[in-house]
């Protein structure tokens, strides 16, 4: 393979980001639950998180973690507790039965959440490996630094573009009225999610 597989790449790394996940439920309740400006604050953070791994693979870290695998064991750890800890309060704000009302947000809770987003991307092992991956089957070793540079920025911006969209799409003000008026379901649907994720990756070697 002398030229890189654009199509390969693109559709495989749509088909990850649009696909149901943590990052996308986190998205759908913080845009229902607290507001679209929160929401992108999120998407903030999982695009850097994802752009880091994304240049970490470019780089040829994957190899180099591949190597050494409880670096791999330590993350896994890390995600699947952070991924546990946010089912936690999802359950608890579902067996919450008052009346949750919507309130602007601060400019420390949109750092909050551009941190909330950034930890749930960087303590994801997965992501490292499908990046790794994607980099090995679709970029050729030939490949010169302005063309892998050209797929981390590539993918970056179609993962945002799908990112954003989430946000949009469920702070719409239908979307919120559904919302609250189902809350303490959407709210356990989200528990278990996470939940099941955490669980997932706490047992599954990777």
């Amino acid at each position: 393979m002398s030229d890189i597989n654009f199509p390969l790449i693109m559709t495989a790394a749509l088909l990850a980001t649009a696909s149901p996940g943590p990052s996308n439920l986190a998205i759908a309740g913080t845009a229902m639950g607290q507001g679209r400006a929160q929401a992108l604050a999120l998407v903030a953070g999982i695009i850097t998180g994802s752009w880091s791994w994304s240049v970490a693979a470019a780089l040829g870290l994957g190899a180099v973690m591949q190597a050494n695998a409880w670096v791999f064991d330590l993350l896994r750890y890390c995600g699947a507790g952070y991924l546990l800890f946010l089912g936690y309060k999802s359950a608890r704000s579902a067996m919450n039965s008052g009346q949750t009302k919507l309130r602007p947000v601060s400019a420390g809770s949109f750092r909050s959440a551009y941190g909330k987003g950034l930890a749930m991307h960087l303590t994801n092992p997965k992501a490292i490996l499908f990046f790794g991956a994607l980099f090995s089957v679709g970029v050729p070793v030939s490949a010169s630094p302005l063309e892998i540079a050209s797929v981390v920025v590539a993918v970056g911006l179609q993962s945002l573009t799908v990112f954003v969209a989430y946000a949009l799409l469920f702070s719409s003000g239908r979307t919120v009225a559904v919302y609250m008026r189902l809350r303490r379901w959407f709210e356990g649907v989200f528990a278990v999610a996470f939940g099941l994720a955490g669980i997932t990756l706490l047992i599954r070697r990777l």
